[in-house]
């Protein structure tokens, strides 16, 4: 393993993200060359992965393929979406992936998701140990709900350390996060690097045709994720405007993700470097008011936290 003492702090990290899912699936090791290639030179720095990716095989690409820019780049990854979150657990997930990463510390680990199983201190012990020991350099939770994150918060402050990232979903036809998530990041301080800015595929406009495939198509998740009516009238009126302002639709669902939510580092993914061109566009894209107000218009703002809304 190599030794990255000099990697970016959280500070110098890039506004997006690069989600490597795909790698090692439905992208091989010559696409996710081209993607990260491409993201590099749009100026992102930052790169999310996960011990479950792919069994595996993202982990190990991204740590090849990253290997030259080590010091260059922020690097992060979860644990614990298979076998709960427990010491044993965490400790076994992590140090394989580091063993196929290559990299002796991580900038950033997520916990992937909520167990209801293990007690918070046992969790918040061993990941505040990872980092004392300095194997990791940042604390993440993923897909968890406002109040898990203050409670495990309140737990991780009793072994002198904080939670410093949030990961949820957020784009489009997902807003679920700005009820309470993104208000409570703000309020701790906590940095959300959100994943799914294009509605796993819905948002590109493919799912319009009728013989479209994906994963939407194919994977019960998604199809329930993405089921209601709804989000498809949504995903077919932003094709309609992007058909109007010669632009591609994710280009506008990640120009209007920037501007809707300013305070978060969307995620970006693809399965080729021609289908990511359109989402690093929409990094540089202004939205006029107009056509900000047009596109945030197809979605439904979710229900507030409160029901006192005369008090408001």
């Amino acid at each position: 393993m190599t030794q990255d003492l000099t990697t970016p702090d959280k500070s110098t990290v890039s506004r997006f993200a690069f989600g490597t899912m795909q790698w090692g699936g439905g992208a091989d090791e010559s696409a996710a060359r081209a993607m990260y290639s491409a993201c590099r030179e749009a100026g992102i720095n930052h790169f999310d992965t996960a011990f479950v990716y792919t069994d595996g095989a993202s982990e190990t690409l991204l740590g090849k393929i990253a290997a030259p820019d080590r010091d260059q780049l922020f690097i992060a990854s979860k644990v614990g979406y298979v076998g709960g979150a427990g010491r044993e657990v965490i400790h076994r997930q992590f140090d394989q992936s580091r063993q196929r990463l290559g990299f002796d510390t991580l900038d950033l680990l997520y916990l992937h998701r909520w167990d209801n199983d293990t007690a918070l201190e046992e969790t918040f012990h061993t990941m505040a140990k990872l980092q004392s020991d300095g194997l990791i350099r940042h604390i993440g939770v993923s897909n968890y709900a406002a109040w898990q994150v203050m409670k495990a918060e309140a737990v991780a402050a009793r072994f002198g350390t904080r939670i410093d990232f949030v990961q949820p979903m957020l784009n489009l036809v997902k807003r679920q996060a700005e009820v309470e998530i993104l208000p409570m990041a703000a309020a701790e301080g906590i940095e959300v690097a959100s994943y799914s800015p294009l509605g796993g595929g819905l948002l590109t406009g493919k799912y319009t045709a009728d013989a479209a495939s994906g994963r939407l198509a194919t994977d019960k998740r998604y199809k329930a994720r993405y089921g209601p009516a709804w989000m498809h009238e949504a995903a077919a009126g932003l094709a309609r405007i992007a058909a109007r302002e010669g632009l591609a639709p994710a280009t506008l669902a990640i120009a209007w993700l920037a501007r809707h939510a300013p305070q978060v580092r969307p995620i970006l993914s693809a399965r080729t470097a021609d289908q990511l061109t359109a989402s690093l566009d929409g990094m540089t894209l202004t939205l006029s008011d107009r056509l900000f107000e047009e596109i945030s218009a197809l979605s439904h703002d979710p229900a507030p936290a409160t029901d006192r809304l005369e008090e408001e």
